[in-house]
This record gives C-alpha cells, structure tokens and sequence, in this order.
C-alpha cells in the first residue's frame, strides 16, 4: 500500500510541476502587453465585392451566426433567418456594410442595444428592423438556427 501511495504522490508532483512550468511560458508571452484585448477587431471584408445575390445572402447567413461575440451570434443569426431571404439587393447590401464594415463587434451590439447612437452611414431600415427584432417584444426564446 506504501508503494502505490509513494507513487501515486509522485505523479502528482509531476504533474503539478509540469503545469507551474506552462503557466510561466503561458503568462510570459508579450504579445498582448500593449493591447486593449476588450476591443478586438473585426476582420476586414471587401463588400463591395461583386456577388451574385444569392451567394452575398449565403455568406451574410454564415457571418451573422458566427461573428464571434456571442451576443451578435444570437441576434444576427436569428435577424438573418427571419428577414435576410427577404431582402431585396440594396437592403441586402445594407445589411453586408452594416456587419462587415464597423471594425468591432462591441459597436455593432451596443447600436443593435441601443446603448450608443449609431453612426448615420447605418442609420437605416436594416438597423431599425435589426433594433426591432433585439427587443424581442414577443418575448420569444431566442437560438441560433440550425446549420444547413
């Protein structure tokens, strides 16, 4: 019994020297020393890239379910379901500016929430509908769509 308890404490002891050893490469990396990790930017996209409709809508219904901040995740993708199929060419390019041109996700949600006013050049019908559907005045329980 000795003998497997003996043994039993020094894999322990490996193993928690093992992870100490990680953490202090992990939390030795520069690389975010000077940044602001809270405001993260949005990757570039050309939308003014010419796209047939259908093909601009597929790629809107995908980017709006996976903008990596959870909160837009839930309201674009569940946005996009509803109305995206809908929208003719130029509130489809609305649409396209206003997820793709903002340069972080933080912007979009608090314009969406109305917590900041939004900028005139998405002071639109797309974004009053898009605040609309973020009331949510059904009171419906919001989740993302199923992927095709």
């Amino acid at each position: 019994m000795n003998l497997i308890k003996m043994l039993h404490t020094r894999t322990l002891n490996l193993s928690y020297n093992a992870l100490k050893n990680v953490q202090k490469v992990a939390f030795s990396s520069n690389t975010t020393n000077n940044m602001d990790t809270t405001y993260m930017e949005i990757p570039l996209y050309d939308v003014e890239k010419q796209q047939p409709l259908e093909k601009r809508k597929a790629r809107l219904h995908y980017q709006s379910r996976k903008r990596g901040m959870l909160e837009n995740d839930l309201l674009l993708s569940t946005f996009a379901k509803k109305y995206l199929n809908g929208f003719n060419e130029k509130q489809t390019m609305m649409y396209d500016r206003l997820i793709n041109s903002p340069s972080n996700d933080w912007d979009i949600f608090y314009w969406i929430v109305e917590k900041k006013p939004t900028p005139k050049e998405f002071d639109n019908e797309i974004m009053n509908l898009l605040k609309k559907h973020a009331k949510n005045e059904d009171k419906i329980a919001l989740r993302q769509p199923d992927l095709h």
